[in-house]
């Protein structure tokens, strides 16, 4: 009954179960990073931080991911793969670079920074190239049961991109030169 009952949820309200489903997964994966990396340093987790997270992810990457993935859908329709490979190039090269400038963007808005691109500066490259080595082989796997897939994918991603976000720049950049 609760399982049909869901189904049916999802189908009525697709957008709004897409919208919590990505602030839901962007928060655990925030909690999570926090608490695996915050233990092994006997620090308490930064709830603040995964309120943000979440609150990024409720305001524009649920929604964003809602309206970009059904456009993507619309121009370019099936499965295929001219199809699906041309929906991941599309992707990689329009809607990603836009998810990563809002993450970051939205994060140092939250977070009251002065220079609320100075992360964008610092960690978009690093992100976006990382991203690229990861989700065009994630999104070619997930046309099956997509929103669910790429919801599940992007948590695992964001407790990721998290741990490159606590990086010093040092690091960061270290790690970029090879």
């Amino acid at each position: 009954m609760a399982g049909s009952l869901l189904r049916s949820g999802v189908r009525r309200f697709p957008w709004l179960c897409n919208v919590l489903l990505y602030g839901g997964l962007f928060a655990a994966g925030d909690a999570a990073q926090q608490l695996w990396r915050r233990r092994r340093r006997g620090q308490p987790p930064d709830w603040t931080q995964t309120r943000r997270v979440a609150l990024v992810a409720l305001a524009f990457h649920g929604n964003f991911s809602y309206v970009w993935l059904r456009a993507l859908e619309r121009a370019l329709p099936g499965r295929r793969p001219p199809a699906v490979l041309g929906k991941v190039l599309c992707d990689q090269l329009l809607g990603a670079p836009v998810a990563v400038l809002a993450f970051y963007t939205g994060m140092s808005i939250l977070q009251r920074k002065e220079d609320i691109f100075s992360d964008c500066k610092k960690k978009f490259w690093n992100t976006y190239k990382t991203g690229l080595m990861y989700w065009p082989f994630v999104q070619c796997m997930y046309k099956q049961s997509q929103v669910l897939c790429r919801v599940i994918m992007r948590s695992s991603w964001t407790t990721h991109s998290k741990k490159l976000n606590l990086m010093p720049q040092t690091l960061t950049q270290q790690h970029s030169k090879r």
